[in-house]
C-alpha cells in the first residue's frame, strides 16, 4: 500500500498549527490521516450518476433565531469571574505572537 501522506507533510501541518509532535505522535497521526484520506478515496469511487446534488437534508428553511445583540447587564459579573481584567476588558495571554515576548497580554 502506498502512503497518501508522509511524516514530512504531517510535521509541516503540525508546525503551521504550532503543535509539537514527538516521534510516536508523528507516526500515529501520519497513519491516522492516511486512513482518513483513504476513506475519502473510497467515497470518490461511489457511482453518483443520476443522483441530484443535495444542498440540505432537511425541508426546514431558516429555523435559526434572528441574531440580535442584547445587553444582559452582566458585565461586572463576567469581569469578576475573569482571571485578569483591565479597563473593562478581559486580559488574556497572546496566542499567536511573532515577537517571542513570553509575558505579552492582549485585552478582549
Amino acid at each position: 500500500m502506498t502512503s497518501r501522506i508522509d511524516q514530512d507533510q504531517v510535521q509541516h501541518v503540525a508546525s503551521l498549527a504550532k503543535l509539537s509532535l514527538d516521534d510516536n505522535q508523528l507516526k500515529y497521526f501520519t497513519t491516522q490521516l492516511d486512513d482518513i484520506i483513504g476513506l475519502f478515496e473510497t467515497l470518490s469511487e461511489v457511482d453518483t450518476d443520476g443522483i441530484k446534488p443535495t444542498s440540505s437534508v432537511s425541508d426546514q428553511i431558516n429555523v435559526m433565531r434572528e441574531d440580535v445583540a442584547d445587553n444582559w447587564g452582566q458585565r461586572d459579573e463576567l469581569l469578576a469571574n475573569a482571571p485578569e481584567a483591565e479597563n473593562g476588558y478581559i486580559k488574556v495571554p497572546v496566542i499567536i505572537d511573532e515577537s517571542e515576548d513570553e509575558d505579552r497580554y492582549e485585552l478582549f
